[in-house]
């Protein structure tokens, strides 16, 4: 049974992330993605139900963060070919999950992170605090990453698929 993904308030241009959302789906069925594991949230749940409508991935949702490294790590070895998508701030949540399964298994995943915070850091407006430790706390746990760029995402994410499998870990591919 396809998990309901419940909407939240997003105050972004909903046209433009839905056009995004499409293209990333795209992309990810021409990897042959076969799970789509996370957490939606404001700006990935229309990702996600996107891919409620693509029968070739199944999503599976979990509570926590943490949840998503361990199951994920398990298609894997069952040789599966899981994405994890995921919040910055789910993330930190779960970083010994993710170190404990993902970074000391070598899963090579590819992970779609949604940065949360991204556009005020270089403003005078209220940061969330997650931004400004985000990537530093990525290069201090080596996992590798990239930027999203609209109109490159499939290209984009079939580098940082072919990475992560190179390099025998997940590398994270950042929306901001």
């Amino acid at each position: 049974m396809a998990a309901k993904v419940i909407a939240r308030e997003f105050t972004g241009d909903e046209r433009t992330l839905k056009r995004r959302s499409k293209r990333i789906v795209r992309a990810l069925l021409d990897l042959g993605i076969t799970h789509a594991v996370g957490v939606p949230d404001n700006a990935t749940r229309i990702i996600y139900e996107f891919l409620e409508l693509a029968p070739e991935i199944q999503v599976v949702p979990v509570c926590r963060e943490g949840e998503a490294w361990a199951i994920a790590s398990g298609l894997w070895v069952g040789g599966k070919k899981p994405v994890v998508i995921i919040q910055n701030t789910g993330f930190l949540e779960s970083g010994d999950a993710f170190r404990g399964t993902a970074m000391e298994m070598g899963a090579p995943l590819l992970t779609l992170m949604d940065y949360r915070g991204y556009h005020t850091l270089e403003t005078n407006d209220a940061v969330d605090s997650v931004a400004s430790f985000f990537e530093p706390t990525l290069r201090a746990w080596n996992l590798p990453y990239r930027f999203l760029e609209n109109n490159r995402e499939g290209e984009i994410l079939k580098a940082a698929s072919e990475q992560a499998h190179e390099v025998g870990r997940p590398v994270a591919v950042l929306m901001t």
